[in-house]
């Protein structure tokens, strides 16, 4: 089955947004000899180390990409089963297709940021958004699913792509009073997690939706946590290895001293034996030498020491600030759980409360046409009656100096007139309370959008200050990975002397 298009054209655009080939691709096949791959997981982590993978055969560059891909999914052995050498080796586009969607999700886990997706136009961002959120949905199942998602055809029009729910794209109607207190709950929560900045406004993008939902930020902070739980582990090696370099040293010294006290004991005999003055001089000069080598390994020593204590406390304040971010993930995480929680709540009440709305705005403008078409009605009717009572006023003009027999046939034309001036009276007063009655629907109706109106922006603001509450916690994270970023730096510092 061949790939779907808009798909494959989507993936094709974002690698050609990494700008590391000359001229951009507009093929899939155009990826078969893996060096736009090596290029990509060199930008993404400033770094040559593909460099010498580029000029290797291409077996040799598959198993670059795939080792990458092993090191860096959440499950190692899921990746390598997802992703075939042969099939790569072969060129097969699905094959390629899955190594471009790793990579992408690799990429909005680790450095892009919502903003940079704007360069996209909008059925490309829908697209990037749809792939992400699918591969955020089946990180477990990625090997039974994936083909599938990349062949099969696009979702119904009426499922959101970006991976957000339609309610976040709608305007909200009337919802009940608790929503606004439950909403005040979530800023005390989100104000609890220490920080109180807020991102003006909600993303715009579809990418930058997905970015944005709490299941996506939860997903980038445990990967964030788990690439600071390598670092420390790799930092307690380094230490432990320094800590055996001292523990060598000391041995040395220890040594050296022994060597220094038989020589002084030696030298005392030869001085109590009277030596000859020549041997007596070479004791000596030997005996300095070995003075300035203990003294040297002993300031040695002691430089060691020094830095083994500064390793200490710097891997014990690393350990703190590891147990500082484990607990602060699990607040954030739980904050995000409920503000999903939430978030849901309130989309199903703006649910119901829209079909009530709709349904209360059907009747509305129901019962107004209806009124609308009896007040024409019941004018159109006057206006015939009217007619009929001038026609009969003007012959009753004309026949008032006749006969009295002429005035006697004359009688039933006035009763006549005289009903009809009731019936039209009638009308009048049945129109006038229909025309009420519009006025009424009319200003019912006015009401009622205005509500729907001032509800949408209420919700709006709402959904903004969600996002921001997300980002608050984002950037709490971002504060800890400087953090934690310097302290690795002063103990890549603390460890070079050792190198």
């Amino acid at each position: 089955m061949a790939l779907h298009g808009a798909r494959a054209a989507a993936l094709l655009a974002w690698v050609n947004s990494t700008k590391v080939c000359t001229d951009p691709l507009d093929n899939l096949s155009q990826l078969q000899d893996c060096s736009v791959f090596i290029r990509i997981i060199d930008k993404l982590h400033r770094s040559e180390e593909g460099v010498s993978a580029l000029e290797q055969p291409l077996p040799e560059r598959i198993s670059f990409i795939r080792g990458f891909l092993q090191k860096h999914c959440k499950h190692k052995s899921a990746a390598e089963n997802l992703v075939s050498a042969q099939k790569l080796l072969e060129g097969e586009e699905l094959a390629l297709a899955k190594v471009a969607v790793l990579l992408l999700y690799h990429t909005s886990m680790s450095c892009k940021s919502p903003g940079d997706w704007t360069e996209f136009d909008y059925k490309t961002q829908v697209e990037l958004a749809s792939i992400l959120k699918f591969v955020l949905d089946n990180e477990e199942s990625l090997n039974e699913n994936l083909e599938t998602f990349l062949q099969r055809k696009a979702p119904p029009p009426s499922s959101s792509a970006s991976g957000s729910s339609s309610e976040e794209h709608s305007p909200l109607l009337s919802l009940p009073q608790k929503r606004e207190v439950r909403f005040l709950e979530l800023q005390k929560i989100a104000s609890s997690s220490g920080s109180n900045n807020m991102l003006p406004g909600p993303p715009s993008s579809p990418v930058g939706d997905i970015m944005q939902t709490p299941q996506f930020q939860l997903r980038r902070l445990k990967k964030q946590l788990a690439v600071e739980r390598e670092n420390r582990d790799e930092l307690e090696v380094e230490l432990a290895e320094n800590r055996k370099l001292i523990t060598e040293k000391e041995a040395q010294i220890t040594m050296m001293q022994q060597r220094i006290d038989r020589l002084a004991l030696l030298n005392e005999k030869q001085a109590a034996d009277q030596l000859e003055p020549k041997e007596m001089e070479e004791l000596r000069e030997r005996n300095e030498s070995l003075m300035v080598r203990l003294h040297d390994a002993l300031k040695q020593c002691q430089d060691l020491k020094t830095e083994k204590s500064l390793m200490d406390r710097k891997i014990n304040q690393l350990s703190e600030e590891n147990g500082d971010l484990s607990f602060k993930l699990r607040e954030i995480a739980s904050h995000m759980v409920q503000l999903q929680e939430a978030l849901n709540e309130l989309s199903e009440e703006h649910n119901a409360a829209l079909a009530q709305s709709q349904e209360k705005q059907g009747q509305l403008e129901s019962e107004l046409r209806a009124a609308l078409q009896e007040k024409k009605y019941s004018e159109e009717k006057i206006e015939i009656l009217q007619g009929k009572i001038s026609l009969l006023e003007d012959q009753l003009a004309r026949l008032g100096d006749h006969s009295a027999q002429e005035k006697g046939e004359v009688m039933g034309d006035i009763l006549k007139l005289e009903e009809l001036k009731q019936e039209v009276s009638s009308l009048t007063a049945k129109g006038a309370e229909l025309q009420a009655a519009v006025l009424r629907l009319e200003e019912e109706k006015q009401q009622r959008e205005a509500a729907l109106q001032s509800e949408r922006g209420r919700f709006e603001e709402e959904k903004q200050q969600l996002g921001g509450l997300v980002a608050s916690l984002q950037n709490s994270l971002s504060e800890s990975q400087r953090a934690r970023e310097k302290l690795e730096q002063d103990l890549r510092e603390a460890s070079e002397p050792q190198g």
